[in-house]
């Protein structure tokens, strides 16, 4: 069950991540790798400035969509797009 929850937690915020940063997107599979990633990045971060907190399913969301989206910028940096 953890499992589905990380895929569904990595789909949602890897989508909300693709719309925000206007790009052609990178399908629903990187998209869901983009969230899961960008969910590891933003809970670092979140604890980093001590900003940790528990939270439920919208919480893990938005902490993950903020990693998703600094992800996308640093890979656009990176690919000079």
């Amino acid at each position: 069950m953890n499992f589905l929850w990380w895929i569904l937690v990595g789909l949602v915020a890897g989508w909300a991540a693709g719309k925000v940063m206007k790009g052609s997107g990178y399908g629903v599979f990187g998209d869901i790798i983009l969230g899961i990633i960008g969910a590891v990045l933003g809970g670092w971060l979140m604890r980093m400035f001590g900003a940790a907190g528990q939270g439920g399913l919208i919480y893990t969301i938005l902490v993950a969509f903020v990693g998703a989206v600094i992800l996308v910028w640093i890979m656009r940096k990176i690919k000079g797009s």
